[in-house]
């Protein structure tokens, strides 16, 4: 290598799919929450040469005239590469042209607690930074709330409760 070289990220060809949630399974184990799956979200995956690299869902969020993005998973192997930014962009400006849900042109809002994730956000013109947190919101009210609107018994889910600085950006292409 030259020394030129070192430090600059490789050249990939990176396909993106839209799946159904069954790709979920080859991702969770490295996901942080353990959550239910985002209800009316389509699913998308990365493959560079037929490897499964990276996931995101994103369900519609109409009421804010958006939709959200969740579930971004790049494999460790991955991180760092530029997949993920490269990846998310790509999905979110594919809603941002009217192929997601109903064919709204929305922007996308997604939360991520990823230092290295936030820090390339911020610095992407495609991204504005909406909101931050230092910590998650109370749990127990996150709890109440789903058993209030859900129908039967949930248990084992709620949101909120760690100590991850979550930081909220909206895709606006």
């Amino acid at each position: 290598k030259k020394k030129s070289d070192i430090g600059k990220r490789p050249e990939f060809q990176l396909d993106i799919w839209k799946v159904n949630s069954s790709y979920w399974k080859e991702f969770k184990e490295h996901y942080y929450l353990d959550l239910p799956m985002p209800p009316a979200a389509e699913y998308f995956i990365g493959t560079i040469n037929g490897e499964l690299v990276a996931h995101l869902a994103v369900a519609p969020l109409f009421t804010a005239k958006a939709y959200r993005a969740t579930r971004l998973v790049v494999m460790p192997e991955w991180q760092g590469a530029g997949v993920g930014i490269r990846f998310l962009n790509e999905v979110c400006q594919y809603h941002l042209n009217g192929n997601g849900r109903k064919g709204h042109k929305y922007g996308t809002f997604f939360h991520t607690t990823h230092p290295q994730l936030c820090n390339a956000l911020r610095r992407n013109d495609n991204w504005i930074q909406t909101g931050s947190k230092l910590y998650g919101s109370n749990k127990k009210r996150a709890i109440e709330s789903i058993h209030k609107t859900g129908s039967g018994q949930i248990t084992g889910c709620g949101y909120g409760g760690h100590f991850r600085a979550i930081q909220a950006f909206k895709y606006l292409g």
